[in-house]
């Protein structure tokens, strides 16, 4: 069996490529910034290596100008929100076989499609609230793998600061683990 190809586009943090790469994948984090964890990662844009071969994408495309949580600067940024949905809807089309993308509750779900799932990171091991959706191409819905108690939105506490982004935008462990874990590939 040869080795599986996972591109994790949009991906700083490096958590998601890690979790596939302990299962032996070959995993590759794609972002314009650097990795916060050493590993295998291009930074590069996600458009120069699309066509690579993956297997599989996981893609992380930034929220800033699609969040509901933004909605009171919608009207003033119409531009950056048809380019940021260009861009989701171009991460959808990829010819890549299976695809995973995630994004909070934003407008992606009403102006191409809803979500296939909508899950929390109280289900995969975190006492947090922080509702993700998961629009899924050939892949199976995740299914809760530690459910615990604690329902605290600590992402929608965090001060104002520079990196109040950063903070918000990286994936659980768990919810990497069980990605990892599920959407394993035959053959």
């Amino acid at each position: 069996m040869s080795e599986k190809k996972l591109l994790v586009a949009c991906e700083f943090s490096g958590i998601v490529r890690e979790a596939f790469k302990k299962r032996g994948w070959d995993a590759w984090s794609c972002d314009l910034l650097d990795t916060e964890i050493q590993g295998q990662h291009l930074r590069n844009h996600v458009e120069d290596i699309i066509n690579d071969g993956w297997d599989i994408m996981i893609a992380h495309p930034p929220c800033t100008h699609l969040a509901v949580s933004g909605a009171r600067w919608f009207k003033d940024k119409k531009k950056e929100q048809e380019d940021a949905l260009r861009f989701v809807q171009f991460l959808m089309d990829a010819p890549i076989e299976r695809i995973c993308i995630e994004n909070p509750i934003s407008i992606i779900s009403s102006r191409i499609r809803k979500p296939d799932q909508i899950i929390q990171p109280w289900q995969f091991g975190h006492g947090e609230v922080k509702a993700t959706c998961l629009w899924l191409k050939n892949l199976p819905l995740l299914k809760p793998s530690k459910v615990v108690d604690g329902r605290e939105a600590r992402v929608h506490k965090c001060s104002p600061s520079l990196n109040r982004w950063k903070e918000r935008s990286r994936t659980y462990t768990g919810i990497a683990e069980a990605m990892a874990e599920q959407w394993v590939l035959k053959g």
